[in-house]
């Protein structure tokens, strides 16, 4: 048998690698893989398997348009196939409580949506999120397509749904809280202190008599949230506000310090939140002044909200299909282990260059938002 190795070990000679390349620090577990994704996602699968936090997939759309670097047309069950065998590997590759995110256009949605069905259990299908791609109207087609959509699997959603992760609060949010009453507990919202009668108790209706004497009931179906007794100690304690003349219909105090979790994640997406593809192009002309852009590339904070929702630091990303090198930069940046495989030259054009630029401490995308300051370090194999 021999003396066991340790995983980076075991996944060099996985790979068979023919080339291997080092920037920043060595053995980060950050890799990019120069070749063909399935047979990569087969030789991971001897040291990776169950690894996997997050996997996010770009591949083509099979729209049967020309790009610069590569042509989108397949027949369907060609693509079909393609894309559902890697699915598989994918999700051998993923941790109990993992997600795979899939970018794709109505081109092929509907059919890749019962072929992920299929691989994943149609109880594991967390939902499809809609991304503004564009804000501009496209003028030349029958429709202007303004967005894309990503299909979001968990291999299991009871597992996935307990660690998925709130959004940070945004300004707009933190906005509703203000403070009408000099509370020294700080900005608050109010919210209904009555509630739909469906589960109510015999307790919770009664006729509510303000501080100013004013007598309120809880409107026709629905009774207060409280018992009485419970209620009239939340008045006590300021935590039922009357409005400022103390005749309003009573609602309960919510102190911004209290709130414990942020927002849920919503399944539409503005550009004005994750970027467009512009946004993307105008990243990608900063950091490759000369050399040839990709047509369709997704902005770093498209991948940075994917990350936010579904990893935590450390986590290990997966992107199968790695493109112009996004999701991988993304990931470096947020301190999550990462594994990118592309089979075109470009990976060493645009992935590698990326990457290095990226160790270096490059200021684009989200950079400025985390305060991206550089290091670490990644790998290059080619099988």
């Amino acid at each position: 048998m021999g003396v066991s190795t340790g995983p980076r070990d075991q996944f060099d000679k996985a790979i068979k690698r023919v080339e291997k390349w080092s920037a920043g620090i060595e053995g980060t577990g950050n890799a990019l893989i120069h070749g063909d994704n399935l047979t990569a996602l087969r030789l991971l699968a001897r040291t990776h398997a169950g690894s996997v936090k997050c996997a996010y997939l770009d591949p083509p759309y099979n729209n049967g348009e020309s790009y610069q670097h590569y042509f989108d047309s397949m027949s369907h069950d060609e693509w079909l196939e393609a894309v559902t065998t890697r699915l598989q590997q994918i999700r051998a590759l993923l941790r109990e409580d993992g997600s795979v995110w899939i970018s794709i256009d109505d081109s092929e949605l509907h059919y890749l949506k019962v072929s992920a069905d299929e691989v994943f259990g149609r109880n594991n299908f967390v939902g499809t999120i809609i991304w503004e791609r564009r804000t501009t109207r496209e003028n030349r087609k029958v429709l202007s397509r303004n967005h894309e959509y990503l299909l979001v699997y968990a291999k299991n959603i009871e597992a996935w749904s307990r660690v998925r992760n709130s959004l940070p609060l945004t300004q707009d949010v933190k906005k509703r809280y203000k403070n009408l009453d000099s509370d020294p507990r700080g900005p608050w919202q109010s919210v209904s202190a009555n509630v739909q009668e469906g589960h109510a108790t015999p307790q919770q209706y009664y006729a509510l008599r303000a501080p100013n004497g004013r007598v309120h009931h809880p409107p026709k179906g629905r009774c207060w949230v409280y018992s009485e007794p419970k209620m009239l100690e939340e008045i006590v304690k300021n935590n039922v506000w009357f409005g400022k003349d103390g005749n309003a219909v009573p609602r309960l105090k919510r102190f911004l310090t209290d709130r414990k979790k942020g927002l849920t994640p919503e399944t539409l997406w503005r550009a004005d939140e994750v970027g467009t593809t512009s946004t993307a192009k105008k990243h990608l002309l900063e950091l490759f002044k000369e050399t040839s852009l990709f047509d369709t590339p997704k902005p770093e904070q498209l991948i940075y909200r994917i990350l936010q929702i579904s990893t935590h630091p450390g986590d290990l990303v997966l992107d199968p299909y790695l493109g112009s090198g996004t999701t991988a930069a993304v990931a470096h940046k947020m301190s999550r282990g990462y594994i990118g495989i592309e089979v075109g030259a470009h990976i060493k054009t645009h992935c590698v260059e990326r990457l290095q630029q990226v160790v270096g401490g490059e200021k684009g995308g989200i950079s400025k938002l985390i305060g991206w300051q550089g290091g670490g370090g990644f790998d290059f194999y080619r099988l």
